[in-house]
């Protein structure tokens, strides 16, 4: 059986007994970093074999997980936060599985893109979740006009090396649409910056930009929208 196990975020406490439960359970844990996976296992008391399976080296690492799912051992996917396959490895993983006809399931937790667009501001209805655009502005106002016209509140993903160009290209492509920023979500210095997308980049024109983003814009017509 694989398991494709969620974990925190952030707050270890947020973890749930169900994944606990399971990674002490399992014959092997299969981690996007090996390290990042140990700290998790040894706060929490477990000790097991891990699998490395990162997305340099999934297409490799595949035929063994396979083998060892059809030889009967458990497998408990797990990535360096939030829930596998969310912009980390686990597609191919869960494709090749189903496929194989091999049973699998989800141990169901936190995930930074919903703790956002709930702390947001910004209906909530109906969204669509765009992950990590394409570094290159070029490219990345390319990826963003795909949903220039849409109603549903949008939600991407981004590191601190691209936030502000990315805010950019955003404000260039949508207008000056209600968004929010997110980083550090269920940390102790858990911040969400609301404005318009002018606003944020003003916002971080002062702020330090470290860690992971998550940054949410209003769809069409969700809101006052200025050119």
């Amino acid at each position: 059986m694989l398991y494709l196990v969620s974990t925190p975020i952030g707050n270890l406490g947020d973890i749930s007994q169900r994944a606990l439960d399971t990674l002490n359970q399992v014959d092997y844990v299969v981690s996007e970093d090996t390290r990042k996976t140990g700290m998790l296992l040894k706060h929490f008391g477990i000790s097991k074999r891990q699998i490395s399976f990162r997305e340099d080296n999934e297409e490799r690492a595949l035929p063994r997980l396979l083998d060892l799912l059809k030889e009967g051992y458990s497998l408990a996917l797990v990535t360096d936060a939030g829930t596998p396959a969310i912009s980390d490895p686990g597609y191919l993983l869960v494709r090749r599985v189903i496929e194989a006809g091999l049973p699998l399931t989800v141990i169901p937790g936190p995930t930074a893109l919903i703790a956002a667009l709930v702390l947001s501001g910004l209906p909530v209805h109906s969204f669509t979740f765009r992950g990590f655009p394409p570094r290159k502005s070029g490219a990345r106002r390319r990826f963003l006009a795909v949903d220039q016209d849409s109603p549903h509140t949008l939600i991407f993903y981004e590191s601190p090396y691209r936030l502000q160009a990315f805010l950019a290209d955003a404000l260039q492509v949508f207008g000056n649409r209600p968004a929010a920023v997110a980083n550090d979500l269920t940390k102790m210095f858990e911040t969400v910056y609301r404005g318009t997308l002018a606003d944020l980049i003003e916002v971080f024109k002062k702020e330090p930009i470290r860690g992971e983003y998550v940054v949410v814009i209003a769809g069409k017509f969700t809101g006052p929208q200025t050119a």
